[in-house]
């Protein structure tokens, strides 16, 4: 009997028939060789069945049918993929292997998993795992097939997670929005990520700016001028300033200190995902979901980079050679003039910056492979060169400054100057021809909002820098500059994405970085779906690249904290979730304990909820909430504007989708399903809620006025009648009445969990 290859899309398949039977036949939803027949997912050809698959009374969203927690998952097929899960169904009692060729990760396992738990099939398993998909490395990945029992830790996580998202976010986001009558989609990453906006933007409105003065001095000797600010506590008296500025010009001075000292900066770090996305964003603007989008095309279409959903900056010792063959291809295009100045010796096995294999799990850190593209489309070739030029980079030399420290002592004040002396470009001639920026990837950074005077006094030079430090300077020329304190800066999806791989903590050093990656919000190959959700559920709207949050949005963290489960919007609370599903990936934590400690985070949540005051309907659109802050000044004032915007282009989303409903949901299939990826680690218990949970109670007659309001919304939340009743939660998927109409039909999608809730933008097909 023949062997049956899995892969998770058709694209995949193919290139896998090309490499290893090219003479195999296109059946169309198949290719069939002599020994092998190669078939492929389009995505999720499976999910979790929805409430009503288990009682019929989960058609309708009830609080008092909450919470809604399976003993056993059941699993049914996507109705639109259904013929093709038919074909493998088919294939497989033909087959006495099967090999798991979907993406090497925990995705690419569970969508595997979950058809061979629903066709029950019994035949032993392979699992290709590879990096990319030149036929040299499908071929050689065939040659070293791996056992399948190897990945059931991954296989259990990826269902833990997913088991994990459906408790979460059905029983969330019910019963929020059946207490509060407004669509309100919860999750375990959307959540807390939804929580970093939000208490970004009470930062913003608190802030009082304040003016402050900054004197600056230059002095000058022989030929050589250089600038020194003034050291000493900072300046808020604008007449004593001027006077500082005024006492110094003209003046003699002295050269109290002087030291000179060498120092190198090294390449910066291989792309993963999240850097990768982070610096398109910066440079060019794009999106998450849109960098992440291109990056699927480098790879599967056009085989020109590798695998590029990793967390990973470093490479194994097998690809070394992969690297130097990849620079060997591109001397043969554009960039030869580049490749001309790399120097191989450079990327070794010792080079720890690039080579780490204790740093690489599933895949290492994005390259480019030997096969070079032809004619990319302009938003491809953006990307390419991004992937193209770092790797480049690390074959060239550091850049070598000698650092010049000078303390300059007039009239009794001090001033401090820093001179950086370029003495070879090194690796950066590579950006030479680009404008100068502050490419991410490695070394200590400023958070956001803060000053750094010294480091705004750094001049860079190119040429010599000379001083006698026993000769006298003179003061050539002096100023006093008003300045204002910043509020914290708007995130951007670059910004946002930094946060949520370190779980909202500050965090610049790349050391540190690099040990929160276990224990960030979502993982590089669902962040870009989970901003996208924001988005798409009215939570968030973008003005130009900031993101700003919509009363909705601040509304529903409010509603969240105030009924006690403030653990669902801490960002810290989730990265503990995301590093115990990588411990469980690892074989060293339990599914089981964390599907427990899951249930009573779910049942929990309910718990508090019902209690709830419900929400006036006035928070949810108008600007109450937007200025409770006191604060004053330039944040508020910004607080407020943005607001104000972020309302009209709520409002004009929500007109547009109620008339667009269809296109509506098309974009929300495509934009993946994570919403409500809803965890609670075995570590942490089963989160006992924060003390100062609101209480309320409701009369009879508003509870039964809240019922009429649930029956009336239709095809909306309560699955009113016609095809809604007949389906699973009909308004979840089709979101075409009351308030659950258009944009917020999106959200849905988010709470029903199963197929679409552990799928990512980019796995979904076109």
């Amino acid at each position: 009997m023949k062997t049956l290859i899995i892969a998770e899309k058709p694209d995949m398949g193919r290139n896998i028939a090309a490499a290893i039977d090219p003479k195999a036949k296109n059946q169309r939803t198949y290719i069939e060789g002599e020994q092998y027949i190669i078939t492929w997912a389009i995505g999720h050809l499976i999910g979790l069945a929805e409430p009503d698959a288990y009682d019929d009374r989960y058609k309708k969203w009830n609080l008092g049918d909450l919470p809604i927690i399976p003993e056993q998952f059941k699993l049914v097929p996507n109705a639109k993929t259904k013929d093709q899960l038919k074909v493998i169904a088919e294939l497989a009692k033909r087959c006495s292997h099967l090999v798991n060729a979907c993406d090497a990760g925990r995705e690419g396992q569970h969508i595997f998993s979950l058809i061979q738990r629903h066709l029950k099939l019994k035949q032993p398993v392979k699992r290709l795992w590879i990096s990319d998909l030149t036929p040299e490395t499908i071929r050689r990945g065939f040659a070293e097939l791996k056992e399948g029992a190897d990945f059931e830790p991954l296989t259990r996580a990826a269902k833990a997670r997913s088991e994990a998202d459906w408790l979460i976010g059905m029983n969330g986001s019910r019963a929020f929005t059946t207490k509060h009558k407004e669509l309100l989609s919860v999750g375990r990453v959307q959540t807390p990520v939804l929580a970093l906006l939000y208490d970004r933007q009470k930062e913003i409105e608190a802030f009082q700016s304040n003016k402050y003065y900054e004197v600056e001095a230059w002095f000058e000797q022989g030929e050589t001028l250089y600038r020194g600010l003034w050291q000493g506590e900072r300046l808020t008296d604008g007449e004593k300033a001027k006077a500082l500025a005024e006492k110094v010009k003209g003046k003699r001075g002295r050269v109290e200190s002087y030291e000179v000292k060498d120092t190198k900066e090294y390449p910066f770090k291989l792309y993963d995902l999240t850097l990768l996305q982070r610096e398109a964003n910066a440079k060019f603007g794009f999106s998450a979901k849109k960098t992440l989008d291109l990056a699927q095309t480098l790879y599967e279409k056009h085989k020109a980079i590798s695998y590029p959903r990793t967390n990973s900056n470093y490479v194994t010792e097998q690809n070394i050679p992969e690297m130097h063959r990849a620079l060997d291809q591109l001397a043969k295009t554009d960039y030869r003039g580049l490749v001309e100045g790399a120097d191989k010796k450079f990327v070794h096995k010792n080079n720890k910056a690039v080579c780490n294999p204790s740093k690489v799990e599933d895949h290492h850190a994005i390259l480019p492979t030997h096969k070079t593209p032809g004619a990319l489309p302009p938003d491809e070739a953006k990307l390419y060169d991004l992937i193209v030029r770092r790797f480049l980079s690390q074959f060239y030399p550091a850049a070598s400054y000698k650092m010049h420290t000078v303390l300059t002592a007039a009239e009794g004040e001090r001033f401090k100057s820093t001179i950086k002396q370029l003495l070879d470009l090194g690796w950066k001639v590579i950006y030479a021809d680009q404008k100068k920026e502050k490419p991410t990837g490695r070394g200590k950074g400023k958070a956001d909002g803060k000053e750094d005077d010294e480091e705004s006094a750094e001049e860079e030079v190119q040429t010599p820098f000379t001083l006698d430090a026993a000769q006298e300077v003179r003061c050539k020329k002096s100023s006093a500059k008003e300045k204002e304190t910043q509020p914290p800066k708007p995130y951007t999806e670059g910004t946002l994405l930094k946060a949520m791989e370190s779980a909202g903590k500050q965090i610049e050093d790349e050391e540190l970085r690099d040990a929160m990656k276990d224990s960030g919000l979502g993982t590089p190959a669902t962040r870009a779906s989970v901003i996208e959700r924001l988005k798409n559920v009215g939570y968030v709207v973008m003005q130009g690249k900031r993101i700003a949050i919509t009363p909705k949005g601040r509304t529903a963290v409010e509603l969240i904290r105030g009924a006690g489960v403030e653990l669902l919007t801490s960002p810290e609370m989730t990265g503990h979730w995301e590093r115990r599903l990588n411990e469980i990936a690892r074989g060293t934590a339990s599914d089981e304990q964390f599907m427990a400690n899951v249930k009573k985070f779910a049942t929990m949540i309910v718990d508090k909820v019902r209690v709830q005051r419900p929400a006036e309907k006035t928070a949810f659109e108008g600007e109450a909430a937007a200025a409770g802050g006191a604060g004053r000044g330039r944040g508020r004032t910004a607080g407020r504007s943005a607001v104000r915007a972020a309302q009209r282009q709520e409002r004009a989303s929500r007109q547009r989708a109620r008339s667009a409903g269809r296109g509506a949901r098309r974009r929300e299939r495509a934009s993946g399903s994570g919403a409500k990826r809803g965890t609670r680690s075995a570590a942490a218990g089963a989160g006992e809620p924060a003390a100062g949970a609101k209480r309320g109670t409701r009369s009879a007659a508003a509870e039964r006025a809240s019922r009429r309001q649930e029956r009336s919304a239709g095809r909306g939340a309560q699955g009113g009648s016609g095809r809604a009743r007949r389906r699973s939660a009909g308004a979840e998927r089709s979101g075409r009445s009351g308030r659950v109409g258009g944009a917020d039909a999106g959200a849905y999608r988010g709470v029903r969990g199963g197929c679409t809730a552990g799928s990512d933008a980019g796995r979904l097909p076109s």
